[in-house]
Parts: C-alpha cells; sequence; structure tokens
C-alpha cells in the first residue's frame, strides 16, 4: 500500500510540473513574440533611415559650404545617439518581457496549489477504490473456484455412467442369457460340451499379483478335464496398452507353440487388457484369435476410478498423491493402470481404437448383493509378504518351506463386505446398478452378446468363489460359469462360420 500511495505521488507531481511548464512556454512565447513585434516597429527603421539619410547628407556637402571638421563631429554624435537609444528601447522590452513571463508563472502557481490537492485527494481516494476492487474480486474468483469444486465433486460421474449406450455408430448388443443358463445348467449335470481344438487363456484384472488364488481353481479345473488352459501372467498394475503388447506376445507363442487358435477370457481390467490387444494388433492376430469375452470389465468406464482421479474436485492433488505413493512406491505399480479405467481415458480409446466384431464377442455382467448378512463376510483371496520378519522354524518341513517361499502369509480381506458397500454408494449416489465396482450399464460391450446371469455376484465372485469352502451345492461356482461362457463363445464361432458359408 505505502508503495503504491509513493508511485501515485511521483506521478501527480510530474504531472502538475509538466502542466506548469507547458503554461510557463506559452506564456513565455507570447511575450517574445510581443518583443520581436515591438522591436520591429517603424520609430526605429525610421531613426535609422533618417540618420542614414542625414549622415549621406552631410557627408555629401561641399567644404565650400559648411566646415568639413564640425559637420563630420555632429554627424557622428547623431548616429551614436541613434543607435544608443534603439538599444536602450530594445532592453528594456526584453526586461519587461522577462518580468511579464515572471508574474503570471507566480499566479499559476498559486492558482494551481489547490488543484494539486484536490488531485492528491481523487489520487488517492482512487487507489483506495481500486484496491478494495481486486480484494473483492478476487474474493469472488476464489468463491466461484471453490463452488465449481463442489459442485463438480457432487457431479461425479452422473453424465458419464451408460455413455457407450448413447455413443453414435455404436452396434447394438444381444442378450444371450437365456441361452447362457441352458449352457450352465448342462454343464451342472455333468455335460461337457466344451472341445479341445482350443487353448483357454484367462486373463485377470487389477491388483490380481497380490491375490495368489486368482484363476487358480478355474486353471486346474480345466487342466483335469484335458483341456489346455493357461493363465497370462501380466503385471496387473500396468498400463493398459502395455499389457497389451504383453497379451498379443503370449497369444502368439500360444498359436505357434501348439497351432490352435486362442479363447479369451479377462476378468476385470484383465478383459480391458485382452479388447485393446484385439483393438490395437488385429492385423497380427487375426486368425489366431477364436473369441473373446469381457467377465465383469469396465469396458465403458468405472465411477470408482474417475471419482476418485477427477480433476477439479476438492481434494484431487492429495488424493493423487497417497493413490501415487501407494500404487508406485508401494505395490510397484503405474498410476495409469487406475488412470486407463476412467471414463475419460476409455471414451477416447474407444473412439481411437474400434474392436474388431468379426470374431465372438461375450460380455459378463453383474449386480452385487447389498444385504445386511454381506456386510460381514471374510473371504480369503490375499496374502502379504514379509520379508523382513523373522519367523520362528519348528523343525517341519511345512514351515521351512513357507519361510523359504517369501514369507507369504493369507490375510483375510472382507471383500464382500466392500462390494456390497461400493454397490451400495453407487446405488444410492447414481441410481445405478453394479457388482460394486462396475456398473451394469459400462459393463455391456456395443456389438456383443450380454449375459446377464438371475443371480447377485460381486465383482471378486469370480476370484474367490471356487475356493470357498462353504459354497452351496445349488448354486455354481466360477468354474462352471467361465465353462459356460467358453462353451457360448464356441457356438457364437460356429454361428458366424455357418452365416458366412451361406453368404
Amino acid at each position: 500500500m505505502d508503495d503504491i500511495l509513493t508511485n501515485l505521488l511521483r506521478l501527480t507531481s510530474y504531472i502538475s510540473d509538466r502542466f506548469l511548464k507547458f503554461i510557463e512556454d506559452l506564456v513565455l512565447r507570447d511575450a517574445v513574440r510581443y518583443t520581436e513585434n515591438f522591436g520591429a516597429t517603424p520609430l526605429g527603421n525610421s531613426s535609422a533611415h533618417n540618420s542614414k539619410r542625414y549622415y549621406t547628407r552631410s557627408t555629401s556637402l561641399q567644404p565650400s559650404q559648411v566646415g568639413s571638421e564640425n559637420h563630420e563631429i555632429y554627424g557622428r554624435r547623431v548616429i551614436n545617439n541613434n543607435s544608443e537609444l534603439l538599444v536602450d528601447t530594445r532592453s528594456i522590452a526584453v526586461n519587461a518581457s522577462y518580468v511579464s513571463a515572471a508574474v503570471p508563472s507566480l499566479l499559476l502557481k498559486g492558482l494551481t496549489l489547490p488543484f494539486l490537492g484536490l488531485q492528491y485527494a481523487w489520487s488517492l481516494g482512487m487507489a483506495s477504490c481500486r484496491y478494495s476492487f481486486s480484494c473483492i474480486r478476487c474474493a469472488q474468483l476464489q468463491v466461484h473456484r471453490i463452488t465449481s469444486r463442489v459442485l463438480k465433486t457432487l457431479r461425479g460421474s452422473s453424465d458419464d455412467i451408460g455413455w457407450l449406450q448413447h455413443a453414435p455408430g455404436m452396434p447394438p448388443v444381444h442378450d444371450g442369457s437365456s441361452r447362457f443358463l441352458e449352457l450352465l445348467s448342462d454343464i451342472r449335470n455333468g455335460k461337457d460340451s466344451i472341445p479341445s481344438s482350443f487353448v483357454y487363456l484367462l486373463i485377470p484384472g487389477l491388483f490380481s499379483n497380490h491375490g495368489p488364488l486368482y484363476f487358480v481353481a478355474t486353471k486346474r479345473f480345466f487342466s483335469k478335464m484335458g483341456l489346455a488352459c493357461h493363465i497370462a501372467k501380466v503385471h496387473s498394475e500396468a498400463s493398459v496398452e502395455h499389457n497389451a503388447m504383453e497379451i498379443k506376445q503370449y497369444i502368439e507363442e500360444i498359436y505357434w507353440g501348439s497351432g490352435k487358435p486362442v479363447m479369451l477370457l479377462g476378468h476385470s481390467k484383465g478383459g480391458i487388457d485382452a479388447a485393446a490387444a484385439l483393438s490395437l494388433y488385429w492385423s497380427d492376430l487375426k486368425g489366431k484369435v477364436a473369441g473373446l469375452a469381457l467377465v465383469q470389465s469396465p469396458y465403458g468406464g468405472t465411477p470408482i476410478a474417475s471419482d476418485i482421479l477427477r480433476e477439479g474436485q476438492i481434494g484431487d492433488k492429495e488424493t493423487r498423491r497417497i493413490l501415487e505413493l501407494i500404487i508406485c512406491k508401494i505395490i510397484k505399480g503405474d498410476i495409469r493402470a487406475l488412470e486407463d479405467l476412467t471414463y475419460e481415458k476409455r471414451k477416447d480409446f474407444i473412439m481411437k481404437h474400434k474392436l474388431p466384431l468379426d470374431i465372438p464377442l461375450i460380455s459378463f455382467r453383474s449386480e452385487a448383493s447389498i444385504t445386511p448378512s454381506v456386510l460381514a463376510t471374510m473371504t480369503q483371496i490375499a496374502h502379504a509378504e514379509l520379508p523382513r520378519l523373522i519367523l520362528p522354524k519348528f523343525g517341519s518341513k511345512v514351515s521351512d518351506q513357507f519361510v523359504e517361499s517369501g514369507r507369504q502369509v493369507p490375510v483375510m480381506v472382507p471383500v464382500s463386505a466392500a462390494m456390497a458397500a461400493f454397490a451400495l454408494h453407487l446405488q444410492l449416489r447414481y441410481g445405478e446398478k453394479s457388482d460394486g465396482v462396475v456398473t451394469c450399464r459400462d459393463a455391456e460391450v456395443p456389438g456383443s452378446v450380454v449375459v446377464r446371469p438371475n443371480m447377485k455376484l460381486d465383482h471378486a465372485w469370480m476370484v474367490y468363489s471356487s475356493n470357498s469352502k462353504k459354497k452351496k451345492s445349488s448354486e455354481p461356482d466360477a468354474r462352471e460359469m467361465c465353462q459356460a461362457i467358453f462353451t457360448l463363445l464356441v457356438e457364437l464361432g460356429k454361428t458366424e462360420r455357418e452365416v458366412e458359408q451361406v453368404l
């Protein structure tokens, strides 16, 4: 504030001095012009002319008429007197001009003192007003910024959920739930119809590296049936494009090693990675992939990831720092693995890279149960690595193997309870049914055959249901579900080939 007032005082003083100088220059210019006009009067010219004429006349007289010496002396005196008179007249005029210029200058300076005071007061008042207006403007901007952040946080993903169903140019989906339930019933009754002419590749989802039982029971189930089944060893916490390249290499190795086309089944982010591999490298994979099933995959995006990583909302920077610390430092993953599941990233990727529709596609989506009994469920699906913990040895081989295996301790995690809580949150906030992570509308892939089971299955059901010891015999598990999905893929492939042959 002091600097502003000092600068205003300097500017006011400078302007007033320039104004006075301008007025003085005008007055002095008028005085000089008047003096020049006064010096050029006929009096001076006539005196000089008369003196010159007199001098000429006197010098032209004959010595016989007047005495030469007397006349010459007299003529010189007359000329000197005239010149002195002219000089005195001009000096008087110049002195008069200085006096006439000095008097208005003093008067103007005396008159401008009140004007300068008023100008200083006006400048001081304007500076205060400008400072007040700037403070008010800053406060308005801050309030607007906070309000926009609050509104964006409250709005969340309301405008993004189910965007695939309204996007232009997207092919419609077909309901295959009834046929899927028929195949599932046949499988549970002992009618196995899945062929061995394919290699079945299971692709795990996000954070699968920390779940040692991920797809293990399903792979063992398929192997006992004499089928070639593999679990893709991808870095689950890597980006979608990185995993797409690894899956492409996996498919090529399997195809050239076995000579059989590959059936793909991806769970959660694994389905996104598999779909990205087909979208990016279809020219290399055409003829090597026989079908793709996306099970509980956020193909259109998930509100969980978008609500956490959305920019411009309250606490966005702090939340991102915490996630980067957990994913990048602790889990040794890539933050892009979670970013690629947001609506913004999925929209950009799907619009740029179209999924090929000349292979069988199945999208499996489900709805989680939100009953109070589910909130108390505990599920053993994860493990904790304790490399620095010194565990006691009791002399048994089991203990030695346990210590040598990297000290992997199974952890009881309430996954079902967490999925139920998330599903309840999404239903109350957005009015959307979900499996706890993916909404039902975002899991349906355009142009695919959609499977909508008539059971309450959360997002982690495909992982832990095969390993649960308390499974009811009347309910199917993940192994049977995967077999029914692959069987439906084989039927869709046969139907497409028959249609091509007819055409």
